[in-house]
């Protein structure tokens, strides 16, 4: 049975000044928890160096890096340490837990994230921290505020991972929130987040693997930056549904490189399938079933020779892009884009005080 806030909350008791919540480590260990604070904010262990990222956090040039064989089976291998619990998304399909609360949270995060153009990244690292923390604690019921804390703490710690321009986690309360947190508040959430995740932060998205997925397909060099924009198109609309809970971050980066790369030049599956050594190749076809869904492929009929301005180019253009595509009705979060630009200066005197918001059932 999940636990209750009640258990953890009492001793976490932390305040926030311009440093970030990591203050006090050794900057030059790890400890085995998947953190080093002198990472300088990015990701150092799957793509801090790698180019293929520059499309996803800027509109930089993009090339594929030189990832081994070894390394991407030792991460195929090490990802199931960063999932959720194996009976998650049965309870979320059952209605054992609440999928309005997973909905609520992504629709908020999907603001934020764009009105500070953070990359999307850090989408995916919000979400695998909500939907682990939420498979591990169950939120108090009938409190929504909890739902916003969560999200808060959740996109507060992605962006210290993989941000390199972090505001205070009291600016990121964007749009006209019910109630504001103050600093300390969101970073006690954040320390329980981080302790009930056993502190891997580090986390494998389908980003971490979707380099060396389409590198096996071939893809021609001219076609690179449009099939990275069209994957990172897809691997963000994968995060709204929950039917891709199913499947692991390699699967899912498998079956967007398939997808990709059949729309972009003629390509048999089991012929690709057999360079995909560390998936099981039935998973990832049901995974891609999935993906043809999505109405963000059934919208575009020939990307290959689709022009250039019809591809969003930056980070945002992909992110709202992806918010608008899911066409299924129930589980829908709304458009990023539509409030990615409110100020988080009008809160006027909702600011919620440590005394006044108290982690009890």
């Amino acid at each position: 049975m999940a636990e209750s806030f009640d258990c953890v909350t009492s001793n976490l008791l932390c305040s926030e000044n311009s440093n970030t919540c990591f203050d006090g480590f050794d900057c030059n260990a790890t400890n085995g928890i998947g953190i080093s604070p002198s990472r300088n904010k990015q990701n150092n262990h799957t793509h801090s160096q790698d180019p293929i990222f520059d499309i996803i956090r800027s509109e930089s040039s993009v090339g594929f890096p030189l990832q081994s064989e070894e390394r991407v089976r030792e991460m195929v291998e090490r990802e199931r340490e960063h999932l959720p619990r194996d009976d998650y998304l049965k309870r979320l399909r059952s209605g054992d837990l609440d999928l309005s609360i997973r909905r609520e949270a992504l629709d908020w995060i999907c603001k934020a994230h764009a009105h500070y153009s953070f990359g999307p990244l850090s989408v995916c690292l919000s979400m695998n921290y909500l939907d682990r923390f939420l498979s591990i604690y169950e939120l108090p019921r009938g409190k929504s505020w909890a739902v916003q804390l969560l999200a808060v703490a959740c996109l507060s710690l992605a962006a210290k991972m993989e941000e390199t321009r972090v505001p205070q986690s009291v600016d990121l309360q964007v749009g006209e929130p019910k109630v504001v947190f103050e600093a300390n508040t969101i970073q006690r959430m954040e320390l329980l987040v981080l302790s009930t995740l056993g502190w891997r932060m580090q986390a494998f998205t389908p980003f971490s693997f979707i380099d060396y997925f389409l590198s096996k397909t071939n893809i021609v060099k001219h076609q690179l930056r449009l099939s990275l924009s069209r994957s990172v198109q897809i691997i963000l609309s994968t995060v709204k549904g929950i039917d891709f809970l199913e499947f692991r971050p390699s699967e899912v980066a498998a079956a967007v490189a398939i997808s990709v790369s059949r729309q972009m030049q003629a390509m048999d599956i089991d012929r690709a399938m057999t360079c995909f050594i560390y998936v099981e190749k039935g998973r990832v076809l049901k995974c891609l079933e999935l993906i043809k869904d999505l109405s963000l492929i059934h919208g575009s009929a020939n990307v290959a020779n689709a022009s250039a301005p019809s591809v969003p180019q930056s980070p945002i253009g992909v992110l709202d892009a992806a918010c608008l595509s899911y066409k299924s009705d129930e589980l829908t979060v709304g458009s990023c884009a539509n409030s990615s630009h409110n100020s988080p200066d009008a809160r006027g005197s909702n600011q919620a005080k440590p005394s006044e918001v108290e982690f009890k059932s």
